[in-house]
């Protein structure tokens, strides 16, 4: 069947490439490094694509929402937890969690082992937030970070992560 090229979108016609190591960026540290393999601009905007790398029992991020994405994690390597409104689920290799817009979250390394993650954000956007929070300054303070939160349409909740941490001992 033949398509009328005219109706394919701009991001569906982008020529053929192979995207290299050496052209995937990285932020944060040993313990929770991002890498981002796509960015939103390279898909018009459709989706973005980030690698998360995080050490025994880190924990990715506050509990948080966002108004505007869908959030779906491919686990490559480890064990991930995730809490989704007051619920929690384990993800090995291969398993994929699905976590849609406006729901409370947070994941992390629930094992003992490193964990990589595949995360995919429909529509993309967000993982320039993950890349100014790995800028100096950029932590997870609890005086700055709902402001620049909002800036990307989410809300953290420190309150809520405070038992999540205590109840899975993990590094945050």
């Amino acid at each position: 069947m033949h398509t009328d090229t005219a109706s394919i979108d701009t991001a569906s016609r982008a020529r053929l490439r192979v995207k290299t190591a050496r052209d995937i960026s990285a932020s944060g540290d040993p313990t929770a490094l991002d890498r981002y393999i796509l960015d939103a601009g390279e898909s018009n905007g459709l989706i973005a694509v980030v690698e998360h790398h995080l050490g025994p029992r880190v924990l990715a991020a506050p509990v948080h929402r966002h108004s505007r994405e869908d959030e779906y994690s491919l686990v490559l390597e480890g064990q991930l937890g995730v809490f989704q409104d007051d619920e929690e689920v384990f993800a090995g290799p291969g398993e994929l969690v699905l976590k849609p817009r406006g729901r409370w979250h947070t994941f992390w390394n629930a094992g003992p082992a490193p964990l990589r993650v595949l995360e995919l954000i429909t529509p993309g956007g967000l993982e320039d937030l993950f890349r100014r929070l790995a800028d100096p300054g950029g932590e997870y303070d609890p005086e700055t970070l709902p402001a620049l939160a909002a800036e990307y349409g989410c809300d953290v909740d420190f309150d809520a992560t405070l038992p999540l941490v205590q109840r899975h001992q993990l590094l945050f």
